[in-house]
C-alpha cells in the first residue's frame, strides 16, 4: 500500500472515530436523563461494532424528541412506522434482555 493510501485511511479511520465520539456525546446528552442512560448505555456497548449504514440510522433516530422515544420505549404511545426500525428494536430488546437479567 503505498504511503498516499494509507495516509487516506488513518484520515478515515480518524473520522469514523470522531464520528462515534459525537454520537456518543449526543447520546449521553440528551435532556431528558432517562434517555441519556438508555441510548446511551446502548450506544456505548455496540458503536464499535456499527456499521455505517446503522450509524446512518443512529444519527437520523436521535433527531427524535426525548418524549416521544421515551413513550415508544415504554408503551405508553405506539410507535410510528417511520420509527419502527430494526434499530429502535435492537435497543428495545437490549433493555427487555437487560432487565430479565
Amino acid at each position: 500500500m503505498d504511503q498516499s493510501a494509507q495516509s487516506e485511511d488513518q484520515n478515515e479511520n480518524i473520522e469514523l472515530d470522531n464520528r462515534r465520539k459525537r454520537i456518543i456525546f449526543r447520546c449521553h446528552h440528551r435532556g431528558m436523563k432517562e434517555m441519556d442512560i438508555m441510548l446511551g448505555g446502548y450506544v456505548e456497548k455496540h458503536i464499535v461494532q456499527m456499521s455505517d449504514e446503522e450509524l446512518d440510522e443512529l444519527e437520523v433516530f436521535l433527531q427524535h424528541h426525548d418524549q416521544d422515544l421515551f413513550s415508544w420505549f415504554i408503551g405508553t404511545k405506539p410507535v410510528p412506522d417511520e420509527a419502527n426500525t430494526d434499530l429502535f428494536r435492537k435497543i428495545l430488546d437490549y433493555y427487555k434482555d437487560k432487565a430479565g437479567s
